[in-house]
């Protein structure tokens, strides 16, 4: 039976629209850092790399290669996490040209060092590209968190994050870092961007009493 990430990690992927605390644990992750705009065509080029290594291990079987502990699953959806250049963090105004970012996508835990080689030589014989010399495996950790479904434009995100402030407030949480995670659950291409659906989370702490 296909593992299917949307029915079995309904507590990480499919928040509902009230903030919710939950505990994210370490996962790995097909990895490539940016700067800049995303909407410019970098970023896209980027997202655009980072599914092809990731469908060359999901369709490994059908090329004839079958690694250790495999198993049929659904590929993850894209994820981001987001910060701002120091000249971005002083302005009042969001800056996007000073944006920096890591996006990824998580991958089984089959997924090794080793298998992720395999998958760029594959990748990089069927479909070159220069920026997959950037993406890196990884493992994160995000623990602790504060998270909450945005339906909406991406631009209209801060309404949400100010819900998920309060919850951190009235519960006696503290944000470990403005780095935010972004998971984007639907298509911005295919999707009226008044019904994209995206989850955001923030990284928190228990707030220590003087």
């Amino acid at each position: 039976m296909k593992y299917e990430w949307r029915k079995e990690e309904k507590d990480i992927y499919l928040p509902k629209q009230k903030p919710t605390l939950v505990n994210v644990p370490k996962s790995k992750y097909f990895c490539i850092k940016g700067k800049g705009n995303p909407n410019n065509k970098d970023f896209s080029e980027r997202i655009e790399v980072l599914y092809t290594l990731s469908y060359t291990v999901r369709m490994m079987p059908r090329n004839g290669y079958t690694p250790d502990g495999y198993f049929e699953y659904t590929v993850y959806p894209l994820e981001g996490l987001w910060d701002l250049t120091e000249e971005g963090r002083k302005s009042k105004t969001l800056l996007k040209d000073e944006l920096l970012y890591t996006i990824m996508i998580k991958q089984p835990d089959f997924v090794t060092n080793e298998l992720f080689m395999k998958a760029f030589e594959i990748a990089s014989t069927k479909k070159p590209n220069k920026l997959l010399k950037e993406v890196y495996l990884d493992e994160i950790e995000d623990g602790l968190s504060v998270q909450m479904l945005h339906i909406g434009d991406y631009d209209s995100e801060p309404e949400t994050f100010e819900k998920m402030k309060e919850f951190i407030k009235a519960n006696n949480l503290e944000i470990k870092t403005l780095v935010h995670r972004e998971i984007y659950l639907s298509d911005a291409r295919r999707v009226d961007r008044d019904k994209l659906k995206t989850v955001l989370r923030y990284r928190v702490r228990r707030e220590k009493y003087k």
